[in-house]
Parts: C-alpha cells; sequence; structure tokens
C-alpha cells in the first residue's frame, strides 16, 4: 500500500504541480548530505510518519455477497492507515520555492478526496476513497522542528501532507451455506396423535407406525445447491389429568 501512494502523489504531483517542468521528484530523506549534492530543482515528498486512523477503525465482520444476494464470504474490513509527507521544494532561489510549494498547495487541494477507479494499484482493489489533508495543526507529539532536527538540517517552508490510505487485512471468517428451506414444526398430542406444520393429522399404532399418512408442507431446494435444510422443531404436549 506504501508503494501505491508513492505512485499516486508522484502522478499528482507531475499532472498538476509540475506540468511537464524539469524539476526532479523524489522521496529522498533531506538530511544534510542530501542538501549538499542538490545542483538542480527539486521537489521532495519525505515519508516520515505512519499511524493508524482508529476513528475509521471498524472490527465488526463484514458479509460479501454475490448477485443474488446470498453471502460469498465474510471478510474483516480495510483498515485505514495516515501516511505523512514532508514535502519541500529545492531551488537557487527562495523566490522559486516558494512558486513550487505554491502550485504543490494547489494541487493536494485539489485532490482532496479521490475516489476508486482513479488511485491505481492495490488501493483500487478496496473499493474506498483516499483522502490527502495538507497544512494541518501539527499535534504535541509530531512537530516540524522535530523532523528537521532529527534530520540534521536546518528549518525551512514546507508542507505536512498528510495521506489517509485504506489497507486490505485479509482475514476471512468461516461461514456456512445459506438456510432456503423454512422451519418444519410438528405437535405430538398427549393421545398418540402427530401434528404437522401441513395440518395433517395421524395416530400411532401399537407399533409405533403410523397408521394413516400425513400431510406434510415440503419446501423444494434447487438441485445441485450447497443449501441447508430448515430447522425442525418437535413439540410433544402432555394432558394433565384432573384432580377431583
Amino acid at each position: 500500500m506504501i508503494h501505491d501512494v508513492d505512485q499516486l502523489l508522484e502522478r499528482l504531483v507531475r499532472r498538476d504541480a509540475l506540468n511537464g517542468s524539469n524539476v526532479e521528484l523524489l522521496f529522498d530523506a533531506p538530511t544534510k548530505d542530501w542538501v549538499a549534492r542538490r545542483n538542480a530543482p527539486t521537489v521532495d515528498l519525505y515519508l516520515y510518519d505512519i499511524r493508524e486512523d482508529l476513528q475509521r477503525r471498524f472490527t465488526v465482520w463484514e458479509d460479501q455477497r454475490d448477485t443474488q444476494g446470498l453471502v460469498s464470504g465474510r471478510n474483516l474490513p480495510p483498515r485505514r492507515f495516515k501516511l505523512a509527507y514532508l514535502v519541500t521544494a529545492w531551488t537557487q532561489r527562495p523566490e522559486d520555492e516558494h512558486r513550487l510549494l505554491s502550485s504543490l498547495l494547489s494541487c493536494f487541494l485539489r485532490n482532496a478526496v479521490l475516489e476508486s477507479g482513479e488511485l491505481g494499484g492495490a488501493l483500487d482493489e478496496t473499493g474506498l476513497p483516499v483522502y490527502i489533508d495538507v497544512g494541518l495543526p501539527a499535534g504535541q507529539d509530531r512537530s516540524l522542528a522535530d523532523i528537521w532536527s532529527a534530520l540534521g538540517g536546518e528549518l525551512k517552508p514546507a508542507l505536512d501532507v498528510v495521506v489517509t490510505a485504506p489497507v486490505v487485512v485479509g482475514r476471512a471468517a468461516p461461514y456456512g451455506p445459506p438456510v432456503l428451506a423454512g422451519p418444519t414444526i410438528g405437535l405430538t398430542a398427549g393421545d398418540g396423535a402427530e401434528e404437522t406444520t401441513g395440518g395433517g393429522r395421524r395416530r400411532r399404532g401399537a407399533g409405533g407406525e403410523p397408521e394413516e399418512p400425513a400431510a406434510e408442507e415440503v419446501v423444494p431446494v434447487p438441485a445441485g445447491t450447497d443449501v441447508q435444510p430448515g430447522l425442525s422443531l418437535r413439540v410433544r404436549t402432555v394432558r394433565r389429568r384432573r384432580t377431583p
């Protein structure tokens, strides 16, 4: 999923921000050594943090249904993760860097929500959108100044871009075949007569066999269908003797 997000951001930046220019696009960490080797205009998208979006987390199993509406699978829903990128522009003049940052900001704002079908890779297979947030206030546990200090570089203008993307868990749960036949309920009276759901009534002889066939309701099951029969219930009634 991470490399799919990288490719998605690369397509968006080249299409909506760079506009076919010869500016390099990299995903390297902007350390001091890396900055010293820059001799051409560069846009850098440095992935520095990955965290799960707990507000969009669901732990209930989801039923997958076929075209007939029958359950064909049961899987855990995808999880969403936030990928934070430090986006910087590197040129010889600060004015050119600011123009690049302005184009990048407009690019991310125009693509705040990307639907399935325009994402590419495994992101399209989930059928879920991807969200792009830019310039949100930094939390207490994540500061851009701390990131620059960890990289050993000097603080400079940058965009904090957070991409929320789904990840398929790939865990399935067992499920049974669909039940297509209705329940069957039989009642046995105290006099030995047996009544079925079809309204028929029969008495049992001395050997326990029914003296006459009962009219039972039968729900047909399509041939070749892997289904389970309906639940069968049998209730026996007992007559109480009246006390004088």
